[in-house]
């Protein structure tokens, strides 16, 4: 599945890091120096933390000069650095294995994680056919299946398995898109977390490899993605800058559009579109389904700016055209079906909560478009749609829970409403034949299932046999939904998931997640570890705070670039409501988040030290100030400003977890993981962050855990995850005084 947009690709990585209450890292084998998942770290002495020299280094901003000790940790190319990184790392894991009763935990969560049934998520529709992602334990990796249009069992085939291709289980599949005819299908696959991905073209029917491999096609900076032409004879993709066409370091930048005929020489591919597309430019390319048009969607980084160009078959040597720009506010489009053609795409321009509009592909232009779908007047956000013949089929999100409607294409006919589950998300929408959709939809205590509905009058959705069952039984557990008033008054919801009959004594062990970025919503969900907690008398807490989309581009912009300390005050004021609502206090409260949710782990924890008594951080962003050097960095600049600017730096500043560490202070248990190969965020930002604390005099532990062959968490093995799951609740319950 392409990523259509720039939010559903973090909205995935975000959906990892949450799926399993922990960031989902290194679908790979352990490096030569861990030990393997499952077991122990071998008896014998207990590892020391290592020795780490103090080299000042200072940098000036504006007039600012900034020292700091660890700048020597950045170098992952130095031997000195590496052994420093792996002894940490024996200590995380000689302690965390030590914990009393972590067999039993791990007993569990091996239950847990593996005795669930088939998920299938990421559908896309063909004529008579359906691709999906199939996750099914005790398999390493999702692959990919088609299914009839019953979407029933006998109907059922393996099409590309990366299990099969690599039993080492290294190897993930980064996306799929299947030709218009549905007969081929072009596959990216990247190995050891690296995101790194090439292209690949299977045969549907045999499932052999049709062509030849094409290299540099995804990376974990601007994603990458597929269009196919109408004959499925060949296709447009992404891809980075071959060795020797630009600097090294502008080898994950620069992202461009080539067309590839099958059966020829990659090397021989046409370029055709991005010369002038900016060195930040993620390009998402989307096909009409009648096979005349292909969309270029090209994102200004990730802060949410798009620039959009169309290319049509009848004029090919118009290549693509450009039709909207950044200040024009389209975040999302998609094709109406082959017999009802159309473009509809997602307009915040004046309408923060999303509006639908409809283009005229035969002169594409915003000047003439239609509003299909107004702006909510209530609280209610788009977040995703998908078009049928005469309906559009939208999710909209109300601080979080979904709402899925259908809205006649002619924009006059009101809405209906399509019944799902209470405090719900709708996290796909597939458009099959006519106005016949399927959408996926689970709670918090309710497992994925998908359901078709068919827009008959009186029609309920139907469930159909892709719906997933887990060992996990939430029918004895409650949820809650308060509003918590941040600091400067904004009402922010907060999600609790507990048994009924909770006692309200301010002693039940509580874990706070949270993210607050780049507009991605934070939507309910079944995930099974949540049972975890729940079962021995805890509290999940999920707090919907600035910098996602819960309520549109607004909740968004209150939350990213100067005003990024609404995030942290929002997160602040909902662990402090826990204590106020008498859930928790702190000695009984941990704190999670991964990747800009890390960031928020850190500006936390330095801001709050006292607010916690732990803190779980994955594959965060620390150092604030030199974040922009690395090549993901760099696209994060739209959505967290740059030092260049005095006055983002100025914010940056003000907040950089790694510079506001104090010496003589007392901070929570700190536990932070990373992966050796993120090509996200660059594990440097763990390595000094720990560094810092652990020299600030702090008495309770700080570890960093790192995975050599692991990146942001896309692609992690089943026996990876249940060994970093069973390492992250040891150290929670550990500081929670919960018994294992």
């Amino acid at each position: 599945m392409a990523h259509s947009t720039l939010r559903t690709r973090l909205a995935l990585a975000s959906a990892l890091l949450l799926a399993s209450t922990t960031a989902a890292h290194a679908r790979t084998p352990v490096g030569p120096k861990q030990t393997p998942p499952g077991k122990p770290t071998p008896k014998g002495p207990r590892p020391k933390l290592p020795a780490t020299p103090k080299r000042p280094v200072t940098d000036e901003y504006h007039g600012t000069k900034v020292t700091e000790d660890y700048r020597w940790l950045e170098n992952w190319d130095d031997p000195e650095v590496k052994a420093w990184s792996t002894a940490q790392d024996a200590v995380a894991r000689a302690w965390l294995d030590a914990r009393p009763g972590i067999a039993k935990l791990r007993a569990r969560i091996t239950e847990l994680d593996s005795g669930t049934s088939p998920d299938y998520f990421g559908l896309t529709a063909r004529p008579g056919v359906v691709f999906a992602y199939k996750e099914q334990p005790p398999r390493q990796q999702p692959f990919i299946v088609a299914l009839g249009p019953g979407l029933d069992a006998a109907s059922e085939r393996s099409i590309v398995d990366p299990n099969v291709l690599d039993p080492s289980g290294s190897t993930a599949i980064d996306w799929f898109v299947p030709s218009l005819d549905g007969k081929k299908l072009a596959v990216s696959m990247s190995t050891g977390g690296s995101e790194d991905g090439s292209l690949h073209v299977f045969d549907v029917a045999t499932g052999k490899e049709l062509d030849k491999v094409i290299p540099r096609v995804q990376y974990g900076t601007a994603g990458g993605s597929v269009a196919w032409n109408a004959a499925g004879t060949g296709l447009w993709y992404t891809r980075y800058p071959a060795p020797g066409e630009r600097p090294a370091e502008d080898v994950h930048f620069y992202q461009q559009i080539y067309f590839h005929t099958l059966g020829q020489d990659p090397a021989k591919d046409v370029h055709v579109a991005g010369k002038d597309f900016p060195r930040i430019a993620e390009i998402f390319l989307s096909g009409s389904r009648d096979g005349k048009h292909v969309l270029a969607a090209v994102a200004n980084g990730d802060g949410g700016e798009f620039a959009h160009y169309l290319y049509t078959a009848a004029r090919p040597k118009a290549g693509f055209v450009q039709f909207t720009r950044h200040e024009d506010a389209i975040s999302d489009a998609a094709f109406g079906p082959a017999d009802a053609p159309g473009l509809f795409v997602l307009s915040r321009k004046d309408a923060p909560r999303g509006k639908i509009l409809s283009v005229d592909l035969s002169r594409p232009s915003l000047s003439t478009a239609k509003v299909i779908v107004p702006m909510e007047q209530g609280g209610g956000a788009i977040d995703n749609f998908a078009v049928g013949r005469t309906l559009v089929h939208v999710n909209r999100l109300a601080g979080g829970p979904s709402q899925l409607l259908a809205f006649p294409r002619d924009g006059k006919t009101p809405a209906r409403e399509v019944p799902i589950l209470p405090i719900s998300s709708v996290r796909q929408i597939v458009a099959l034949d006519g106005d016949e959709v399927l959408f996926r939809n689970h709670s918090f205590i309710h497992t994925q299932a998908w359901y078709r509905w068919g827009a008959r009058p009186g029609e309920a959705p139907l469930k159909t046999a892709l719906a997933r069952v887990s060992p996990a039984d939430f029918s004895d557990t409650e949820v809650t939904r308060e509003m918590v008033t941040s600091k400067d008054g904004a009402q922010v919801p907060m999600t609790l998931i507990y048994k009924k009959g909770l006692k309200r004594d301010g002693n039940a062990p509580t874990i706070l997640y949270g993210y607050g970025g780049y507009g991605v919503n934070i939507t309910p969900g079944f995930y099974d570890l949540r049972r975890l907690l729940v079962e021995r008398g805890g509290v999940w807490a999920i707090a919907n705070i600035r910098g996602g989309g819960e309520f549109g581009e607004d909740w968004h912009l209150a939350g990213n670039l100067t005003r990024k300390q609404n995030v942290f005050d929002d997160f602040a004021a909902c662990a402090q409501a826990l204590v106020k609502l008498k859930i928790t206090r702190p000695a009984r409260l941990a704190l999670m988040g991964g990747s800009n949710g890390g960031l928020l782990m850190g500006a936390t924890l330095t801001q709050q030290p006292k607010l916690a008594a732990a803190v779980v951080s994955y594959v965060g962003i620390y150092d604030m100030l030199r974040v922009e050097l690395s090549p993901n960095g760099a696209f994060n600049v739209t959505e967290f400003g740059t030092v260049k600017d005095p006055a983002q730096f100025a914010a940056l500043y003000a907040y950089s977890p790694y510079h506001h560490v104090k010496d003589k202070t007392q901070y929570p248990a700190i536990l932070m993981l990373t992966g050796a190969n993120d090509p996200r965020v660059d594990p440097m930002n763990s390595r000094k962050m720990v560094a810092r604390l652990q020299a600030s005099g702090t008495k309770k532990p700080v570890f960093l855990r790192t995975n050599l062959n692991a990146g942001h968490g896309i692609g992690t093995s089943l026996s990876d995850q249940i060994d970093e799951d069973t390492h992250v609740y040891a150290f929670i319950f550990a500081q929670l005084g919960v018994k294992n």
